[in-house]
């Protein structure tokens, strides 16, 4: 019997995957677009394709499916800081790789911002719970705590600095300029988006973070 029934079941479960899947991909551009505030399940299922029910059965409301794609989305780019093989490069070269990656990510990711502004603006309640979320960031920093000490010893980096401060610093450098692109290009009267302005603020940022680090 086990032998019919487990083809069957392994399909159950890999069609249960990609609904699922879909069902995220939905919701996550429905979020994006509209808020949590303004999102609807209608159209999440639209976009989807599926059932509304079946959202409903994986993923009980809206709350929930919120909680799950900020969860989605953390994992997404954790798994891309992974690939970067932060630890085989000397500490100086990978926290430039880090400022790179995260403003390059930020700008093909426009959806990420989005919903890192939705999350924040509910007090970030539906991370809170989220054990998950927890466990995919610890590893980052640790990391991070690794490529500092690393640089301590060398001699080439300062001592004394947090790690978790020094991602939030790079992570703000680049979401600050993004979020704020159109009202600061505005008050100032430049496109901070035009090619030559992106390449000028990666420079200043990784010039900025360095000058951090960095042991004088």
């Amino acid at each position: 019997m086990t032998r019919e029934t487990a083809p069957a079941t392994e399909e159950r479960l890999r069609d249960a995957d990609r609904s699922q899947n879909t069902i995220l991909a939905a919701a996550r551009d429905e979020f994006a677009e509209y808020g949590l505030g303004g999102a609807r399940m209608d159209r999440i299922a639209e976009r989807a394709g599926l059932n509304k029910r079946l959202i409903y059965y994986y993923f009980e409301d809206k709350e929930k499916l919120f909680e799950a794609v900020l969860e989605q989305a953390y994992l997404h780019i954790r798994e891309a800081e992974r690939a970067l093989k932060l630890l085989d490069l000397k500490p100086a070269d990978a926290i430039r790789r880090l400022v790179e990656f995260t403003w390059n990510y930020y700008l093909d990711h426009p959806e990420f911002l989005t919903l890192l502004n939705s999350a924040n603006l509910h007090k970030a309640r539906h991370l809170q719970g989220s054990e998950r979320v927890r466990e995919m960031n610890s590893p980052l920093i640790a990391m991070l705590g690794e490529i500092l000490e690393r640089g301590r010893k060398e001699g080439s980096f300062r001592g004394g600095i947090d790690p978790v401060q020094l991602y939030v610093s790079i992570a703000a450098l680049s979401y600050f300029y993004l979020s704020n692109s159109f009202t600061l290009s505005s008050i100032f009267g430049r496109d901070l988006l035009a090619t030559k302005a992106r390449s000028e603020r990666l420079s200043h940022m990784c010039d900025v973070i360095l000058g951090y680090v960095l042991r004088n």
